[in-house]
């Protein structure tokens, strides 16, 4: 399983704001582990989902533009 790729993607998007509006922008975890495997992270939407379940975090997105509130600070 592939739960470290995750927090690497966390922490990288904690860091660098144009890294993450690009995934901000996306509503399917497909989608997101799909551009994030482009990215070079390797993990699927449902290791993403218990990552993210396991922090007490939500994909869901808020705002306009849209943000995520998933990224470690």
């Amino acid at each position: 399983m592939s739960k470290e790729s995750v927090n690497e993607l966390l922490a990288k998007g904690a860091k660098d704001k144009q890294f993450r509006i690009k995934y901000d922008n996306t509503f399917s975890m497909e989608k997101f582990a799909n551009m994030a495997k482009e990215d070079g992270f390797d993990f699927t939407a449902d290791e993403l989902k218990q990552v993210l379940r396991e922090n007490g975090d939500s994909f869901d997105s808020y705002g306009n533009p849209p943000k995520k509130g998933i990224w470690e600070v």
